[in-house]
């Protein structure tokens, strides 16, 4: 099809675009490996296949949007083909194939359909963008953004949109005016119905359209792939890789090294963030699902998990020849990619990570910052002052002394491990249902169901010190690390076989982060302990008459997966109703990330308010919680309901289910 003029002319533009083009990647790759190293390349084979499947089912992106994911992958099924389909093309330019008929029409069928697939899809997606234009594209005025993306964004989504558009369609059209020259080709029934418009042309103008659309198909690539790794359409390659790197449980943190020699703690800048962080600024697509998730966002408050990271990509776009050669960046991530607002608002919920179709971590980014806020400049809300000095001195964060560890069994049967040395459980009560009158009844049920079911067991007692949690998701790190190394002591004299906690908080950090300070423990929520009791029958239930809506805790559902066992409980004595937003998709209580322990940031409402209000549309009688927490939230709610529900804790219903 090309002259010889015309072929060496395509080689040179290809080589001219993959010199700036790869020149590109090669900048964002050094700009990633200025990232500090972490260990995400364990069980690589796993880690890769995983990933591929998670790519080429789209099983990600179908979590939300359904007809916006549809949409997508029509282009994206319609891209994967287009690597062959663009390969062929070529070789059809530059040597004698008549790519029709034969082995070939399996081949034709697939790339007419998929290139109409394709059009369909970018189509749909530009008309919501521009015509429609959601909410999903735009952020309340409180939210904190680099400066270029409000502008950015349209531009680059114009630009991505039009190269497709156009390549896409030059093809087809290529192929329509072959197929007006040839006839038409059952194998190809989009470029033959379109052909059919075309046939009144002269053959002369049939041949320079499709010499020109060949062009226009092949050409656009060429044009295209120098601008490709400034636009968001980089995360067809880091993506891939990005969930190739996903940590089995996102919201377990990674330990800071006090012995290193540093002069900086958590991230200040970019180049502070570990090599995973700057990758997921370049997966991140921009589709703002993360944003939609995030109970902070929802109820009006200065935190976009998004805009974090899209600011991030745009301060990377800006620097980036700069960065990549390792010059220090101009400016701290406060300036541009969050404020002090955004920061203080999270309650490390995992919902953004867990959305994410490309599987970015924005959680972690906002703890890194805190970490630095605190370590390294002693800045934090003021409230958490006397959680942390709490913690230091009395091991926990109500500041109430040790000594009083153990006044919510008065009256109950409670061995402790200096009485029982080697229990078959180990009751770890925690410091709310050690501390908080109403959280304690939760403690007291707990005991009564174990001496009711024979368990052999028994607690700390005044040996038991908060896990740290709060001090952890506050940046507090220093003081995580010396109530973690004190507790795995403990605990490792003790040698539990299984421990059993009443808080997920308690569960996630006891089971997923006391391993990196040797604490290598079985550990169980008290609603799996107890699904296991009832489903064993040592725990034996009659039919209650209530209706109880479960409240999945974050740290108990997103961050470790146990939606069953409480069900289970519940169904076992209760009618349960399940309200809009459960499971993988519930919403936050507004405790975590240390928020019970500071004023919430200025919003719409309290994130509480928003869950509360949900819970009760759903006529139940009683919110059933697994988390000490959620329960105090949820009764700030029913302090100002003038027809408030009930909220127990699933232990507490099962013991008022209990058979005589």
């Amino acid at each position: 099809m090309l002259t010889l003029p015309e072929k060496v002319l395509f080689l040179l533009l290809a080589l001219a675009s993959l010199y700036f083009g790869g020149q590109g990647f090669y900048r964002v790759y050094r700009a990633i490996r200025r990232g500090k190293p972490e260990d995400r390349f364990d069980r690589l084979p796993e880690r890769v296949g995983r990933a591929i499947w998670l790519v080429l089912t789209q099983k990600t992106v179908f979590k939300r949007r359904p007809l916006v994911s549809f949409l997508h992958a029509l282009v994206f099924y319609g891209f994967v083909y287009y690597l062959l389909v663009n390969l062929v093309d070529l070789l059809e330019g530059y040597f004698p194939i008549h790519t029709r008929g034969g082995a070939w029409n399996l081949f034709n069928l697939l790339a007419d359909l998929l290139t109409f697939g394709i059009l369909v899809g970018i189509l749909g997606l530009m008309a919501r963008r521009y015509l429609v234009a959601p909410r999903d594209f735009t952020w309340n005025p409180q939210v904190p953004l680099h400066e270029r993306v409000r502008q950015g964004i349209p531009k680059d989504s114009a630009i991505v949109g039009a190269f497709i558009t156009f390549h896409v369609g030059s093809r087809l059209l290529s192929k329509a005016s072959a197929l007006a020259q040839e006839g038409p080709d059952p194998f190809q029934p989009v470029a033959s119905a379109l052909s059919a418009w075309l046939s009144a042309l002269s053959p002369e103008t049939l041949v320079f359209l499709e010499h020109f659309f060949w062009w226009g198909a092949l050409g656009s690539i060429l044009l295209f792939i120098p601008y490709f790794p400034r636009s968001k359409h980089i995360h067809l390659f880091m993506a891939p890789i990005n969930l190739a790197l996903y940590k089995e449980k996102p919201g377990a943190l990674l330990p800071v090294n006090f012995e290193e020699e540093s002069e900086r703690f958590g991230a200040e800048r970019l180049e502070d963030f570990s090599f995973k962080r700057i990758l997921d600024a370049y997966s991140c697509i921009m589709c703002n699902r993360c944003q939609e998730a995030c109970p902070a966002y929802t109820t009006g408050k200065a935190l976009s998990p998004a805009a974090i990271l899209i600011s991030e990509r745009y301060e990377l776009n800006e620097i980036l020849p700069a960065f990549a050669e390792g010059k220090e960046s101009p400016r701290p991530l406060m300036d541009f990619a969050l404020n002090e607002e955004a920061l203080w608002a999270c309650t490390t919920c995992m919902a953004c990570v867990e959305v994410c179709p490309v599987g970015n971590e924005p959680m972690l980014h906002v703890l890194d910052v805190r970490r630095a806020k605190v370590l390294m400049e002693g800045e934090f809300p003021q409230e958490l002052q006397n959680a942390f000095r709490g913690m230091e001195r009395s091991g926990n964060p109500w500041g109430i002394g040790q000594g009083k560890r153990l006044d919510w069994a008065e009256g109950l049967s409670v061995p402790t491990v200096d009485e029982k040395p080697n229990p078959e459980v180990l009751y770890w009560v925690g410091c709310a249902p050690s501390y908080d009158p109403r959280a304690q009844k939760i403690a007291r049920a707990m005991a009564e169901l174990l001496n009711r079911a024979g368990v052999d067991w028994a607690v700390l007692g005044t040996k038991e010190k908060c896990t740290g949690d709060a001090a952890r998701r506050a940046g507090n790190e220093y003081l995580f690390f010396q109530l973690a190394t004190e507790n795995v002591e403990t605990l490792n004299a003790v040698s539990p076989k299984l421990i059993v906690t009443t808080c997920p908080h308690c569960f996630h950090t006891i089971g997923n982060e006391y391993k990196d300070f040797g604490g290598e423990y079985r550990v169980v929520h008290h609603t799996e302990f107890l699904a296991e009791l009832v489903r064993s029958g040592r725990l034996k239930v009659r039919p209650e008459a209530k209706e109880v809506v479960f409240h999945d805790p974050c740290y108990l559902g997103r961050h470790n997966g146990v939606y069953e066992a409480p069900r289970e409980v519940l169904k076992a004595g209760f009618r349960l109703t399940e309200p809009p937003r459960s499971r993988e998709k519930s919403f936050c209580c507004g405790a975590g990330g240390a928020q019970f322990w500071k004023e919430e940031e200025p919003g719409a409402m309290r994130v509480s308010e928003n869950r509360y209000k949900e819970l009760k549309a759903t006529g139940a009688e009683v919110i059933a919680t697994g988390c000490p927490f959620c329960m105090a939230m949820m009764n700030v709610e029913v302090a100002q309901d003038e027809k408030p529900l009930e909220v127990k804790d699933v232990a507490e219903l099962l013991l008022e289910a209990l058979e005589a």
